[in-house]
């Protein structure tokens, strides 16, 4: 789930923003969760470390104004992704001393919105995708990220999450990677088994070890180039993490 906080004394952008991202979240198929203030005090109020993972932040607001309430949020937390919303690019390179993920103009249009928005998912990617199973005769939303490998037996798939429950469902796993779409952290091992790479401690005699310590069997005559898959995921990602980064600085400096 993406939490979103949205700061704007204007209550038309605010409305505007928790329909565009709501919709977003539907046709992405990712959970987002939003919560709008009109002042930056009754924000700071409620806001803790780890509250919000992305807060959209207007400048001009009566009484405290959205770079000095960024100022006090990045004395709390580090790490949230902030994004202000603006009618001038006046104070634009004070607002990115605020370590600004992107800058927003209004009138904005839905279309820079979903930009911001993916974006942002491609920081944290783990924390929005998810897939609905059925088990125990119930649909369970379950976070892409939160899957740490998927396995058949017989007509079932033990889905296994990183914080020890294992979901099991009468799927295929065939329907289950047809869920999760194209997804480079999930790996085929072996006839019936499929591993996310994020989860993956080590490999050793032949086996991919977890980190919970579960161990699975690799398919020998594909091993070096199941090995290799892995490297490659962690390689890519950390090569885009950076890559972002860079375009973000790039449009900061700019």
């Amino acid at each position: 789930m993406v939490k979103l906080a949205f700061v704007d004394d204007e209550k038309e952008y605010t409305m505007e923003m928790e329909r565009i991202c709501r919709e977003f979240g539907v046709e992405n198929h990712c959970g987002i969760e939003t919560c709008s203030f009109s002042d930056a005090a009754a924000f700071l109020d409620a806001f803790r470390e780890g509250s919000f993972d992305l807060v959209f932040m207007d400048i001009y607001m009566d009484g405290m104004d959205g770079v000095s309430a960024a100022a006090r949020m990045r004395e709390r937390d580090k790490n949230c992704l902030l994004v202000f919303l603006t009618s001038s690019a006046e104070f634009m390179p004070e607002a990115f001393s605020c370590h600004a993920f992107e800058y927003v103009t209004k009138p904005f249009s839905e279309e820079r919105i979903a930009a911001v928005l993916g974006d942002a998912l491609k920081v944290r990617p783990d924390t929005a995708k998810y897939i609905e199973i059925q088990s125990d005769r119930r649909m369970v939303p379950v976070l892409l990220g939160s899957i740490a490998y998927a396995v058949t037996d017989a007509h079932y798939l033990d889905i296994g999450r990183a914080d020890g429950v294992t979901l099991r469902s009468r799927m295929t796993l065939a329907a289950f990677l047809d869920q999760i779409g194209e997804d480079a952290r999930f790996i085929t091992i072996n006839k019936g088994i499929v591993v996310n790479a994020d989860y993956i401690l080590t490999f050793e005699d032949n086996c991919c070890i977890l980190e919970s310590g579960l161990q699975f069997p690799v398919r020998v005559r594909d091993f070096l180039k199941i090995e290799q898959a892995v490297r490659d995921y962690h390689f890519k990602k950390i090569h885009e993490r950076q890559s972002l980064s860079a375009g973000r600085h790039g449009k900061k400096e700019g």
